[in-house]
C-alpha cells in the first residue's frame, strides 16, 4: 500500500502575521501569552476545524492544491500530561496540472487513556506518473514511460500500548482496487507485466515505540517502527507478496532555540509485488517513485533554529539509494537532496508548526509547504 502520510497537510494560515498581532483581546486566532496569530484557540473550539487550501508542487505530478478541512481535539498541553495524543479527523481532496486527482477522508482516534489508537481511511484517486523501470534500467532513465494509476482503497489499524511502556503492538488490514495504464503501445520495451486491474489486500502488523513530545512538530524524543505487509489470495489479493519497513526518527534538542532531527528509512519487497509497490526513495527535492527498486534505504537530518519569536529557519540534507535485490547491490541508484526552510509557530498550544521547503537534488528542485514536520508519523 502507498506509504503512510499523517492524512493532509493544513493551508497557510498564519504565516504572513505581521500587521494581525496589534491588538491584545481575546480572539480565537491570537495568542492570550504574546498576542501573536495563533489558530489553538479556534481548534479548541467545540465547533473548530481547520481550513486547508495547500499548493503541490511535488515534481513527479506537477503543480496544483490540495483542499480540505480537519479536526483537532486535544493541545499539546494535556496530551503531554496523561500521554495520549489528539484525536484527528479529515476530509479534502486534490488535483495538479497534469491531470492528477483524488479524494480522501481519515480519523485517528484513541482510546482508553491513550492505550488504543485506531486510524481508518479511505481514498479514490487518479494519479499519473513516469516510470523509470525498477532499478538502474538505463533504457528508462532518460526516457520514462507515462502511466496511470487508478485506485480506490482503504485501511483500518489499531495499536495498543503494552503495559506501562512507550512501546505498541499494532495489526491492519488494507485493500485497495487499482487499474494501471500505460501510454504507450502494447509490447513497449520497459512495460512491467501489470497494465491493467489488480487487488491488493492484506494485513499489516506493526511495533511502534514513541516517545515524542508531539506528533506534529516534536522537539524531543524517538519514534522507532518496524512494519510489515503480508499480502496474499486469502486476503483479497492477486498476488503473494511481502513488504518489510523499519523507521527510525529522533529528535533532540541541542539549545532551547536549536532542534536536530534524524531520519532514517529502510523498506524492502518480497515476492510477486506489482511494480507501483516496489519501495522508492522518500526526500525532499526527490520526485515521488523515480527511484524504485526491490529495496530503498535513504537517510536525511533537518536542524532548525527558532531565530525570532514564533520564526524560525532550518537546512535539512538526505541520500538514499534503491536496488534490485540483496544479492545484486551493483545494480543501485543513489540520490542526495537538501535545500532550507522557515517555519512560523501557528497552533503553540498544539505544537504545530507551519512554513515553506525549497528542495534540490539532483534531478530537480521543488517547493513544498510543510504543516508540522516533513517527517509526519501519526
Amino acid at each position: 500500500m502507498p506509504e503512510h502520510p499523517l492524512l493532509f497537510t493544513l493551508a497557510l494560515l498564519g504565516l504572513c502575521t505581521a500587521g494581525i498581532a496589534g491588538a491584545q483581546e481575546a480572539s480565537p486566532f491570537r495568542s492570550a501569552e504574546d498576542g501573536a496569530f495563533d489558530v489553538s484557540g479556534f481548534l479548541d473550539e467545540a465547533y473548530g476545524f481547520l481550513p486547508m487550501v495547500v499548493p503541490i508542487t511535488e515534481p513527479a505530478i506537477g503543480y496544483g492544491a490540495a483542499v480540505g478541512v480537519g479536526f483537532i481535539d486535544k493541545p499539546l498541553g494535556q496530551a503531554k500530561q496523561d500521554f495520549e495524543r489528539p484525536n484527528i479527523t479529515m476530509v479534502g481532496g486534490l488535483g495538479t496540472e497534469n491531470g492528477t486527482w483524488g479524494v480522501a477522508a481519515g480519523d485517528m482516534r484513541h482510546w482508553f487513556g491513550g492505550r488504543l489508537q485506531t486510524l481508518a481511511g479511505a481514498v479514490y484517486a487518479s494519479v499519473n506518473l513516469d516510470f523509470y523501470g525498477i532499478g538502474d534500467n538505463s533504457l528508462l532513465n532518460d526516457d520514462p514511460l507515462e502511466y496511470n494509476l487508478e485506485t480506490r482503497g482503504g485501511l483500518v489499524q489499531g495499536k495498543y500500548r503494552l503495559a506501562d511502556t512507550r512501546l505498541f503492538g499494532g495489526l491492519g488490514y488494507a485493500f485497495a482496487a487499482t487499474d494501471v495504464s500505460f501510454d504507450a503501445p502494447a509490447g513497449s520495451p520497459g512495460i512491467p507485466s501489470y497494465t491493467s486491474r489488480s487487488d491488493v489486500g492484506g494485513i499489516t502488523p506493526s511495533l511502534t515505540f514513541d516517545t515524542r513530545d508531539n506528533i506534529f512538530t516534536p522537539i524531543s524524543g524517538t519514534y522507532a517502527e518496524a512494519s510489515a505487509g503480508l499480502f496474499a489470495n486469502a486476503f483479497g489479493s492477486d498476488d503473494d507478496f511481502q513488504r518489510a519497513r523499519l523507521t527510525m526518527l529522533q529528535f533532540v534538542p541541542l539549545h532551547p532555540r536549536l532542534f536536530l532531527g534524524l531520519r532514517g528509512e529502510g523498506t524492502a519487497s518480497f515476492g510477486d509485488t506489482p511494480f507501483y509497490l516496489k519501495p522508492f526513495i522518500m526526500l525532499r527535492g526527490v520526485p515521488m517513485m523515480r527511484y524504485q527498486g526491490d529495496e530503498v534505504a535513504y537517510a536525511e537530518t533537518e536542524l532548525r533554529w527558532q531565530c525570532w519569536k514564533r520564526y524560525s529557519l532550518l537546512g535539512f540534507a538526505g541520500g538514499g539509494a534503491a536496488w534490485n535485490d540483496f544479492a545484486r547491490v551493483e545494480n543501485r541508484q543513489s540520490v542526495l537532496s537538501g535545500g532550507f526552510g522557515f517555519r512560523y509557530e501557528l497552533a503553540r498550544e498544539h505544537g504545530i508548526h507551519a512554513g515553506l521547503d525549497i528542495a534540490f537534488s539532483d534531478d530537480d528542485a521543488a517547493v513544498y509547504i510543510q504543516v508540522g514536520s516533513a517527517w509526519a508519523r501519526p
